[in-house]
């Protein structure tokens, strides 16, 4: 195994990096470590978005779900938001975790409405860039606009080829969902406001003549030489024209010129007068050549084009062959973007205009091209080849120096001093005054005080990583570890760290440490416990526990054995995280899934238990690795008691049922199995997605409870206002035989 030398970071998940990944997949590079970073799990395509819009794709078609990409690519994917680059220090700021360091680094990120400039715009205009979670803005303003019967006028900021496109297919979904409502449309009217002479202004005569032919036949009233000075919101929304003309209209959309986000500008990248980064030939920026950009986002010196994913698209390849190159220490080659491209613009039903340079061609053919089109370039990324399609490439000789191959055992695979020192002195972890001697002190052991009249409560939880993000899976590492003390009702109170960190150099091996213990401190932090000391060793792969201790008073512990006939079962978080990340390893894992997993794991359970406590829960156990059925049936056995549990009542996670369903199990789910001999079911139950998934093991799942039946619903109204949105009854205690019985 090539220990890790080089940190490959990739900021947004656009149409160039979309390739990075899959090329990186196809060929990885030994020793280097790909991350990309990306506020949203799924990259819309933006050449599909219009027939998103006009009904013509799902969301899954006219998306790249980056989390099975990244997998694919071997690369690690963060779920967050870049906020800032220190070049220096080289490292990316996140907003909720600490830098992230890089050795080389590409950014694509895309661009975002040019409306800075534009008064009262920010908050009242619905724009479609970023394009990422444009799916959630078009969803709001189509409920609002399909709540009408009165009068209501759409206006349309960009005469480009964008926002005709987008009008039209606005159109064509509104009209059709009022017809389909037996409605007639009769009340909507669309205008098109540029500031240019006409539409479309960057195509040839051809386009723009079979456009403005296309507007009015639609009834759409266009206005040239009309650029918006400000937007004020009163009765309705008034658009305010550098012309001095004025417009009263109900909503507004906006597909003008394009800006870039400040956190590039801000981090002394060179940048032009919108705020993009400058760019040479070989997709350097000018400010660092450690640092690439492509996509909307780079400004190519000498070769200005508008930003349209084509040219993201054709970056693609020459990105790809220049961090290659970087990574093994040679030159960058050039790259020039084509002068003259293809042009397919879609007309909203299923009919598209093509162009390239002075021709132009239109009909239903044309759409059905430009979709055979689409549809062959989301397969490379949402239908992933096998890995071994191309030998694996060398890093050079050129590349950073790597570590020795040849590790110890024993205590020579302890992680260096000097690196354990310098990673804690980095972390902000909690403190208390019971800790007489923790993190600070250089002796052997910790030495903590017990509060009077308390019993300590100790437990341990370890286990290899399930997600690629070190400080995500440190704070699910501490979420689950704390939920043993949680069920029997202690307070958490000081936590030892058990720690493997993957093979490599000093330097990798530090910010690996930082990132996984951020996250169990912010945990820490969130539940008053103290992180007291550890043990950090290397290994194959990074492996991350606790060792924990809590107090309670010797009489309010909770125990397994308290179940009582007629008390209801109480869940608080939903299941499925076993087949969840089965799937996941398989490919077969839709992003938004993973990213919902990782969030319930992610949720403490600290103030359940307290709502649970607070309404007399009788008996209590966390939901992990032996699954519901499991968990269940040791608090049965403990309490001499039977149940009943309803499977429609379970909580899921989303894509768990479809995944339980296509046969996907955990590696653990046969051995949890063990308890269906305690089952009273009826056979065709047993095909259900649900039953397999009583089986399911759980990682930093949730808690069950027995509650007393009378207040079984006032305690589930009270976890989902604490949070718990899953919460739920599942079933009720009946019997002594230790049966299950489910319906």
């Amino acid at each position: 195994m090539t220990p890790i030398h080089t940190d490959l970071v990739l900021v947004g998940g656009g149409h160039s990096h979309v390739f990075v990944l899959r090329k990186f997949g196809m060929n990885p590079m030994p020793g280097v470590r790909l991350t990309v970073i990306s506020r949203d799990v799924h990259a819309p395509y933006s050449g599909m978005l219009p027939g998103l819009v006009a009904g013509h794709y799902g969301f899954d078609d006219t998306h790249i779900d980056l989390a099975p990409l990244a997998r694919f690519a071997g690369a690690r994917f963060l779920h967050t938001e870049v906020t800032g680059l220190d070049l220096a220090a080289r490292q990316v700021t996140c907003r909720d975790r600490p830098p992230v360091a890089f050795d080389l680094l590409s950014i694509n990120i895309g661009s975002q409405p040019g409306m800075a400039h534009v008064p009262g715009a920010d908050e009242t205009v619905v724009a479609v860039k970023p394009i990422d979670g444009f799916a959630r803005r078009w969803s709001a303003l189509r409920e609002r606009v399909l709540a009408r019967d009165e009068e209501t006028t759409l206006a349309f900021v960009g005469g480009g080829a964008g926002g005709v496109e987008m009008l039209l297919a606005i159109q064509h979904n509104l009209e059709n969902a009022l017809a389909a409502a037996g409605r007639s449309a009769d009340h909507l009217r669309y205008r098109l406001y540029t500031a240019s002479s006409e539409v479309l202004h960057t195509h040839n005569a051809s386009v723009r003549r079979r456009f403005v032919r296309v507007l009015a036949d639609r009834g759409i009233t266009v206005e040239t030489n009309h650029r918006v000075a400000s937007v004020s919101r009163g009765h309705d929304l008034e658009l305010t024209f550098g012309n001095g003309a004025t417009a009263h209209v109900d909503e507004v959309f906006w597909v003008t010129t394009a800006a870039a986000q400040s956190w590039p500008a801000a981090a002394g990248l060179d940048v032009d007068d919108r705020g993009f980064i400058k760019v040479g030939e070989t997709l350097q920026t000018l400010a660092s050549p450690r640092v690439f950009a492509a996509g909307d986002i780079a400004a190519v010196q000498g070769h200005p084009r508008p930003k349209a994913g084509v040219f993201a698209v054709r970056q693609g390849p020459p990105l790809t062959r220049n961090l290659r190159r970087a990574v093994r220490g040679e030159a960058p080659l050039p790259f020039r973007p084509q002068r003259e491209f293809l042009s397919l613009v879609s007309t909203g039903d299923r009919y598209a205009v093509a162009s390239r340079s002075r021709w132009s061609i239109e009909g239903r053919w044309v759409w059905r091209w430009k979709d055979h089109i689409d549809r062959v370039f989301m397969r490379k990324f949402n239908e992933l080849p096998a890995m071994e399609e191309e030998p694996l490439e060398d890093a050079g000789p050129d590349a950073p120096e790597a570590p020795p191959p040849m590790h110890c055992a024993g205590c020579g695979s302890k992680v260096g001093g000097r690196v354990l020192r310098r990673a804690l002195a980095r972390l902000d972890t909690p403190q208390s005054d019971d800790v007489l001697l923790g993190l600070n002190s250089p002796d052997d052991a910790a030495v903590v005080r017990l509060p009077e009249g308390r019993v300590a409560v100790h437990t341990v939880d370890h286990f290899r990583a399930l997600v690629a993000d070190p400080f995500a899976f440190g704070r699910i590492t501490a979420v689950h570890a704390l939920g043993d003390l949680w069920a029997m009702g202690a307070t958490p109170q000081t936590a030892m760290a058990i720690v493997t960190l993957a093979y490599a150099t000093e330097g990798k091996m530090e910010e690996d440490l930082v990132q996984l213990l951020a996250g169990a401190c912010e945990v820490f932090a969130e539940t008053g416990t103290t992180l007291v000391g550890g043990h950090t060793s290397e290994g194959p792969e990074t492996a991350l526990g606790f060792a924990l201790t809590g107090h309670a008073a010797p009489n309010e512990l909770l125990r397994k054995s308290g179940l009582t006939g007629g008390d209801a079962l109480v869940l608080t978080k939903a299941l499925g995280t076993g087949v969840l990340f089965a799937a996941e390893m398989r490919g077969k894992a839709k992003g938004r899934w993973i990213a919902g997993a990782v969030e319930s794991m992610s949720q403490t359970s600290g103030r359940a238990a307290e709502v649970l406590l607070a309404h007399g829960a009788t008996a209590m156990t966390d939901v992990t690795g032996f699954g519901l059925a499991g968990h269940l049936g040791e608090m049965l056995a403990a309490s001499a008691a039977g149940a009943r549990v309803v499977l429609d009542d379970l909580p899921l996670l989303a894509g768990a049922s479809a995944m339980a369903a296509a046969g996907i199990v955990s590696s653990l789910q046969p051995q949890n199995r063990y308890v269906e001999e305690g089952f009273s079911v009826a056979p065709e139950l047993t095909a259900r997605p649900a039953y397999e998934l009583l089986f399911d093991p759980q990682t930093a799942g949730g808690l069950l409870a027995g509650v007393p039946a009378g207040r079984a619903a006032d305690v589930v109204v009270a976890l989902r206002h604490a949070g718990y949105a899953a919460a739920a009854v599942i079933g009720e205690v009946r019997g002594a035989d230790g049966q299950i019985e489910i319906v």
